[in-house]
């Protein structure tokens, strides 16, 4: 059966922003602060290397077990570690072929960065994919290659189609606290922050300023 996944404030974790301190540790601090869910990321670390931050994070947030915890693009590190589902670009592995892999119950997360992307997942066999990411929301250093922003008109439209098509769209690129409300007022079911947290002196308070931001807005 597929956990319930609260996506409101989405952690991406970038290694070299988190540095000197271990993922695991911002990680511990970030969810203590507010973060709901969380994305490992890194575009560098070796299958094996991925492996091991993955679970230490699952390690880092095991007395929390309303977190998710979601591999970036790697089917087989989500599959060895258990983690609770996969997120994929449009580059990665079709989502179709990532769903036969992980089964029903997992979590599957895709890039969308246009209405053409949307249009093509929505496309796709219901359960297919849970979660539409749409990004840039602005460019951001971060995800250069993501090109510029969609911006908020957008973001909401893109918003309103996917959850008529039955998904749950997030929204990543350049948000951080004074930026957060503005974005959820689209109707997006969260907020994705990478560097607003990894790179933060405390990432536990850069969280609540996040859900502070955030409070006056209803994410459903």
């Amino acid at each position: 059966m597929r956990r319930p996944f609260d996506l409101t404030l989405y952690l991406v974790t970038d290694t070299e922003l988190c540095r000197p301190r271990p993922v695991a540790d911002v990680v511990r601090a970030a969810v203590a602060g507010g973060v709901t869910a969380v994305q490992v990321r890194d575009k560098v670390a070796s299958r094996r290397e991925l492996l091991a931050l993955t679970r230490a994070v699952q390690a880092a947030v095991a007395d929390r077990p309303d977190v998710s915890v979601v591999v970036n693009d790697a089917v087989d590190v989500a599959l060895l570690a258990g983690a609770d589902g996969v997120h994929v670009g449009q580059e990665d592995l079709p989502a179709a072929e990532v769903r036969a892999l992980l089964g029903p119950d997992r979590l599957i997360g895709l890039s969308v960065e246009s209405a053409d992307d949307l249009e093509k997942a929505l496309r796709l066999p219901p359960g297919t994919v849970d979660v539409v990411g749409l990004s840039p929301v602005w460019a951001t250093p971060t995800k250069p290659e993501a090109g510029p922003g969609l911006g908020l008109d957008t973001v909401g439209h893109l918003t309103s189609l996917a959850r008529a098509g039955g998904l749950c769209a997030v929204a990543i690129g350049g948000i951080d606290a004074t930026r957060a409300a503005a974005v959820a007022a689209t109707g997006v079911d969260g907020i994705c922050v990478v560097s607003d947290i990894c790179a933060a002196d405390d990432p536990a308070a850069a969280a609540r300023l996040l859900r502070a931001a955030l409070a006056p807005v209803a994410i459903r």
